[in-house]
């Protein structure tokens, strides 16, 4: 099966604009982009057969074929990350088997996220969607826990059910606990992984549907499949002493950038 990694990228975030453009420091001292960081992510996949930035900015073209990147502009019409890879994947007018949507802010996903991902939807012929999720540890869901209370909307958190599939998704910590959990202690709550691996039908046929009220209510484009009952299935990841976190607002450069030293990544 070929595989497409497209990585959905725009300057007019609502929450942090310019961000793909934001240097992040590594362990070594050297600072990157996020948008060079997210595509070597990318590059370091096994099995892909095709990876391109997705873009409607051209200082985001421009940085990313500084790089080395292939870029595939699209509009500057695209809802989301789904809907920008949906046009590129039409743009570049070649047949992929699966298209993986690799978020230009989750700069530490390891390649094995996504090479698992795309193993799990191959082995699910009734999945049309499948997505990663993490187990918590305590840290990390504290860490949640004190995003909500100071106001930040941080990490995203999946519940599913029978077969893996997803239940639902939210910017709010799913489900409740009720308890406090040491730093190392795994939790019943999954961080969802910011990474989509789609079938090429469901991939187009996105765009032509309507916006729900949930996915308008989270900001979580995967509800659009939900609501649409699309099943979508989650991937159980192991984090292998890595750690893991995404780009959602500035106070998260430094936290990714002490993850980084920590892993001494360059």
């Amino acid at each position: 099966m070929s595989v497409l990694i497209a990585i959905p990228a725009r300057y007019a975030s609502t929450r942090y604009p310019g961000k793909p453009l934001v240097p992040l420091t590594g362990a070594g001292g050297e600072s990157k982009t996020l948008i060079q960081r997210s595509w070597e992510a990318a590059m370091a996949v096994s099995g892909v057969d095709h990876v391109v930035v997705a873009t409607d900015d051209d200082r985001i073209r421009e940085a990313s074929e500084a790089f080395g990147a292939e870029v595939v502009m699209t509009s500057e019409n695209c809802a989301n990350g789904t809907e920008r890879c949906s046009e590129a994947f039409e743009k570049l007018g070649r047949d992929f088997d699966v298209i993986v949507n690799l978020q230009g802010d989750a700069p530490l996903t390891p390649a094995w996220f996504v090479e698992d991902l795309v193993a799990g939807l191959r082995a699910d012929p009734t999945a049309e969607v499948a997505t990663p999720v993490l187990r918590c540890d305590g840290a990390t869901l504290n860490a949640f826990l004190a995003d909500r209370r100071a106001g930040r909307v941080g990490g995203t958190t999946a519940v599913f059910g029978a077969g893996s599939k997803a239940m639902y998704f939210s910017k709010e910590v799913i489900p409740f606990t009720g308890k406090q959990f040491d730093n190392e202690d795994p939790t019943p709550v999954f961080h969802h992984v910011g990474v989509y691996a789609y079938r090429p039908g469901a991939l187009l046929a996105y765009p032509t549907w309507p916006t729900g009220q949930l996915e308008q209510l989270e900001g979580l484009e995967q509800l659009r499949f939900m609501e649409r009952e699309r099943p979508v299935l989650c991937v159980e990841v192991e984090a292998r002493g890595r750690q893991f976190w995404e780009l959602n607002n500035p106070e998260d450069v430094p936290r990714i950038e002490a993850m980084m030293r920590d892993m001494s990544l360059a």
